[in-house]
């Protein structure tokens, strides 16, 4: 495989069109046509990792943050990023990081928390509005069945755990091809009134290139009409943090306790105890103190992310407790995640988690 090859399939997984505008997604070092030798799967890239991915005979890293966040005016080594550029640059190594795209996604980093804590019944804390569009279309009536298959094999007519989602009306369109048309349904010149189905249809936004060419290459017009729409609807399958249960309820010091052993983190960092059960839980991955008002509103027991500041944790305002574990321990185990997809979609080259430890921080 090539590395545009790897890029596809962690792209069809986490679609770097989901990734926050801040963030820097994607390939950000290297060749794509590269044939791969193999890739080394790290939560961070350092130039520890690039030795690694050296020592390991690794020309591709996947990385989830990204190592080049800003703009780079210079490549002079006189910092820790310019550094680890230059040396994957020197090595041949590509670098690609997939950051927030994956934190946005259903069975992404927070789905990943979710699964280490036992939480049942799990949705998204916060469901982004910018991702479902909304395709309608005019067809004949004997065309409708193939226009519609192929809408759905591109993709449209998802909905949660339906496919296959479309509305259809028949009514009566009417059209007039000019001295330069070719119509398949009339003659040039005259009005013409044909029996259509309007298809309306849903797909996620990061298909539409796929979609309408889909649409072009089954619709039998010359000149095929369609609508495009944004819908604000919310994507109950994409965004930021998740919420879901414990089993069962549990003491607040208790489950502390397992938060600390689970995440091997030096400390846990939490307001003020409220002295109840623990039943609703929320959590997002890395800094998280923006969505501690979404943790209060969706009744959130205890809310787990990472990097609170000081004033941060007023905001609780003895509603729920909030903790805070880490940036690097919450999200430790999305290398495993990417590893254990990856794994089950190649098998020509070797796939390798870095041992490297890429904690900047450390306890006492």
């Amino acid at each position: 495989m090539i590395i545009k090859d790897v890029i596809s399939l962690i792209e069809d997984f986490a679609p770097t069109k989901y990734a926050e505008d801040f963030d820097n997604v994607g390939l950000l070092v290297g060749d794509s046509n590269l044939e791969v030798t193999g890739a080394l799967i790290t939560l961070d890239t350092l130039e520890a990792t690039v030795d690694e991915a050296i020592s390991k005979n690794c020309n591709l890293i996947i990385s989830f943050h990204p190592i080049i966040f800003s703009g780079l005016k210079k490549l002079t080594g006189r910092n820790y990023v310019e550094r680890t550029v230059l040396k994957a640059i020197k090595h041949d190594i590509a670098i690609y990081a997939i950051h927030t795209a994956l934190d946005n996604q259903h069975k992404g980093v927070n789905d990943m928390i979710a699964e280490k804590l036992g939480l049942v019944n799990r949705k998204i804390l916060i469901p982004r509005t910018d991702s479902i569009k909304k395709l309608t279309t005019f067809v004949p009536v004997d065309n409708a069945e193939n226009v519609r298959s192929a809408l759905f094999k591109a993709g449209a007519g998802s909905i949660g755990n339906y496919d296959h989602c479309s509305f259809n009306i028949t009514g009566k369109g009417s059209f007039k091809g000019n001295e330069d048309s070719n119509p398949v349904k009339g003659e040039r010149g005259k009005v013409h009134f044909e029996d259509e189905t309007q298809i309306g249809i849903t797909y996620p936004a990061h298909l539409e290139s796929k979609i309408l060419n889909s649409l072009f290459e089954a619709h039998p017009y010359e000149e095929v009409a369609y609508e495009v729409i944004s819908l604000e609807n919310k994507n109950q399958h994409l965004g930021m943090g998740m919420i879901g249960e414990l089993p069962e309820q549990i003491e607040e010091k208790e489950f502390l306790k397992q938060l600390k052993s689970t995440f091997r983190t030096g400390c846990v960092r939490h307001s003020k105890l409220l002295k109840k059960p623990l039943k609703k839980v929320a959590v997002l991955g890395g800094s998280g103190a923006f969505a501690i008002d979404n943790a209060k509103a969706a009744g959130a027991d205890i809310y787990i992310s990472a990097d609170f500041k000081y004033h941060d944790f007023y905001k609780a305002e003895e509603k729920l407790v909030l903790a805070d574990i880490g940036h690097y321990e919450s999200e430790q185990f999305t290398k495993n995640l990417l590893y254990s997809f990856l794994s089950k979609k190649i098998s020509s080259f070797a796939l390798i988690l870095a041992d490297t430890n890429t904690n900047p921080i450390h306890y006492l």
